[in-house]
């Protein structure tokens, strides 16, 4: 019985090309069509008909929608004209669970992060204030049991509205992962041509963050007592040190990711403009979604998305001409692998305050159990010899997140390549950054810390 649902990452896929194609080219008139794909869907994997709700449910996830289990499709492109991704990001499939005994060793009971969020039932209990969307049991478990919801079906109307702009932004992570060959400047012309107004590397806003949190270290970090957590990148450590760590808590960074900062300034510059940020994370679309930060991001895709979208619209990457601008430093687009954020922070401090006594000293960790294990060490006032804690919930930071194409040692090493290519050396030396302070009357970097404008967009609410 488990047969059908074997290699379901795959197939999920599949149902996602056949959405884009559908709804791209305006196919879809009422829900009539939908149950027309999940016939087609039924036939081309082997399914029964007591699968039916698995196919509906896994088309709801897929349109970005939450699944309703045994329900005919009623009134789902209602709900899509409200153009709103909802909380929760990963949601449980009914189904394959009840056939999955025997699978039982492999099944994930306890998630990663040491939370008990998954019971063993007819499906995945998940506790919702508990789960940090990190996205790593979407892809352990193969036989699609739980999924996290695709957002590219709401943003096709947004492409195909000329009064509407809408930019991308795009995670440093990205190059490497659609082919070697395929530089950034090949993706910029793509999203040009399913209708994106441009794309922007989100390590521009890196740049920005990093001299913010170097003068952020500079005020804090006085004696070799003290120590500073970044917040920058990763929304799973963030949220570890958050919800678990509350005296840590106070000396991590007030920063916004460089994913919100990007849509929160495009905002501010481009009336009535919408942003789309691609990533290699599942944690992006719900750090996206939260009270405090909703509104600065209007949708995420990943690289494993954005691949499935150009094939289904049958965009060759490699025959397209480069649109090649350089937007960020080295040390931005490092950001990508871990100890990125360390090295460009580094650098600013060490440019802001080159006699400094206290130089920062940073720890790097990455991964699941590193993280709490330093968590676990500065709550209990352990001694290590480190001022500058960064840490990334993947292996190998964002080039390790669960949604990538490329293997982490691959897509480190196009990394570090991609930020050597860079014109820019460190994030002072970056014009871009000094034409977007101009629009908030700022004429020199150290004005940052003093303009209310610039702080509020750049500061997480407390």
């Amino acid at each position: 019985m488990l047969e059908q649902y074997k290699d379901f990452n795959e197939k999920r896929m599949f149902i996602f090309q056949e959405l884009i194609k559908a709804f791209w080219n305006r196919r879809i008139k009422d829900v009539s069509d939908l149950e027309d794909l999940v016939n087609d869907i039924k036939i081309k994997y082997d399914f029964k008909d007591s699968d039916l709700p698995f196919i509906r449910d896994h088309m709801r996830v897929a349109m970005g929608l939450n699944p309703k289990g045994n329900v005919r499709f009623e009134d789902e492109l209602d709900l899509l004209k409200s153009n709103k991704i909802t909380h929760p990001i990963v949601t449980n499939i009914d189904g394959p669970c009840e056939f999955c005994d025997e699978h039982h060793d492999k099944c994930i009971v306890e998630c990663k992060y040491e939370d008990p969020i998954y019971r063993r039932n007819t499906k995945p209990l998940i506790i919702n204030d508990k789960c940090l969307s990190c996205g790593h049991c979407v892809s352990d478990c193969d036989f699609g049991a739980i999924a996290d919801k695709i957002e590219f079906i709401p943003i096709i109307d947004l492409l195909k509205d000329r009064d509407t702009p809408v930019y991308a932004t795009i995670a440093p992570a990205a190059v490497g992962q659609f082919g070697d060959k395929v530089s950034m400047g090949q993706l910029r012309t793509a999203l040009k041509l399913m209708g994106f107004k441009d794309l922007i590397e989100v390590a521009l806003f890196a740049d920005l963050l990093t001299i913010k949190e170097a003068f952020e270290f500079n005020k804090l970090v006085k004696n070799k007592e003290d120590f500073f957590l970044t917040s920058c990148c990763c929304p799973i450590w963030f949220n570890m040190v958050k919800k678990n760590y509350s005296k840590l808590y106070e000396k991590m960074s007030p920063s916004v990711s460089p994913m919100i900062a990007s849509g929160r300034i495009l905002k501010k510059l481009y009336d009535n403009a919408k942003v789309v940020f691609i990533g290699p994370c599942i944690a992006k679309k719900s750090e996206a979604k939260e009270p405090h930060l909703e509104g600065a991001i209007d949708y995420v895709l990943n690289f494993r998305e954005l691949k499935e979208i150009f094939e289904a619209l049958n965009i060759d990457l490699d025959k397209i001409e480069p649109d090649d601008v350089d937007h960020a430093s080295l040390g931005g687009r490092l950001y990508a692998r871990t100890g990125g954020v360390s090295f460009a922070v580094k650098t600013a401090v060490n440019r802001l305050e080159p006699t400094r006594v206290v130089k920062l000293k940073s720890k790097k960790v990455h991964g699941v159990k590193e993280c709490k294990g330093i968590l676990d060490d500065l709550r209990d006032n352990k001694d290590f010899d480190a001022n500058f804690i960064e840490g990334m919930g993947c292996v190998g930071g964002c080039v390790g997140g669960p949604r990538t194409n490329l293997d982490i040692d691959s897509a480190t090493k196009r990394v570090n390549d991609f930020g050597e290519e860079s014109f820019i050396l460190t994030p002072f030396d970056n014009k871009n950054i000094l034409r977007i302070l101009q629009n908030f009357n700022i004429l020199n970097l150290e004005e940052i810390m003093e303009n209310e404008e610039i702080t509020k967009i750049l500061t997480r609410e407390s």
